[in-house]
């Protein structure tokens, strides 16, 4: 189901909690919406749909991927960016990495490892800092 997008900084600012397969519909949810908003934006994280559940859907180069408790664990190449949010007005300055490691669960709950690099890249990190209550 398509959901309202949440833009309240308060809420946004509070770190999610880790999801669980009782979270599967939020992640399905999450994927509708972004969808439904494809045309302005590639990634969102399921704070942005009103539920504080460490849950991450973004575009990876055409196709749609869902992770559930994301976490970077190696990264490189550092570089200063600039991001526009679905939930925040305007533009801000954000820095990413190049390169990053990723560790997250599947939809199955089976633990994954992945890197990425350039903009997808950059997409995760700013999904991420969602997941840990960071606004940008």
């Amino acid at each position: 189901m398509i959901k309202p997008v949440m833009k309240d900084p308060i809420f946004l600012a509070q770190p999610s909690q880790p999801a669980g397969p009782e979270d599967l519909p939020t992640a399905q949810d999450l994927l509708e919406t972004l969808i439904a908003h494809k045309e302005g934006c590639v990634g969102m994280a399921a704070n942005m749909i009103g539920v504080s559940k460490r849950i991450i859907a973004f575009d990876d180069a055409g196709k749609y991927t869902v992770m559930f408790n994301p976490e970077i664990v190696k990264c490189s190449g550092r570089y200063e960016a600039e991001e526009g949010c679905l939930s925040l007005s305007g533009q801000r300055k954000a820095l990413r990495y190049q390169t990053i490691k990723v560790r997250y669960q599947n939809e199955r709950f089976q633990l994954r490892y992945k890197t990425y690099t350039g903009w997808s890249a950059q997409i995760i990190q700013h999904e991420i800092d969602h997941c840990n209550g960071v606004l940008i």
